[in-house]
């Protein structure tokens, strides 16, 4: 769920896999019965401390990662969606092993849908948005 603040996007290493270690955009599962937009708040809360008031979904994609035998690891469909930065300060909790803002990072510190995500919506940084795994 890419949350901006201040021209910088909140990035997460993860925790766990997929990518761990990596630096990702922070992100989660809807629980049954939640909307989109509490799930995303709930999230983004949980990993990261950060209040967001989110909105109406932006764009959608999908990520299916296959193992060296070409089985299913794991396969997410990504909602992006806009949303308000209210407060709080990052900090690392739930799986993630630490949070922060970041302006820019290299490739090869990114997972793949944060790549993916950069190349869309990075140069329209006015716009807000947040990334939610379902």
């Amino acid at each position: 769920m890419p949350v901006f603040n201040n021209n910088k996007v909140l990035l997460v290493q993860r925790g766990k896999p997929p990518a761990e270690g990596a630096w990702a955009i922070p992100g989660g599962s809807v629980k049954l019965g939640e909307t989109l937009q509490q799930a995303a708040e709930r999230e983004i809360l949980e990993e990261t401390g950060v209040t967001i008031k989110a909105r109406d979904p932006a764009y959608t994609f999908e990520s299916i990662q296959r193992d060296e035998t070409g089985a299913v690891r794991f396969h997410y469909v990504i909602v992006d969606l806009n949303a308000d930065y209210v407060c709080g300060e990052p900090k690392p909790d739930d799986d993630a092993l630490d949070a922060r803002p970041k302006s820019q990072r290299t490739h090869s510190e990114l997972t793949q849908g944060t790549v993916q995500f950069r190349l869309i919506f990075i140069p329209h940084l006015p716009c807000r948005l947040l990334r939610i795994a379902a």
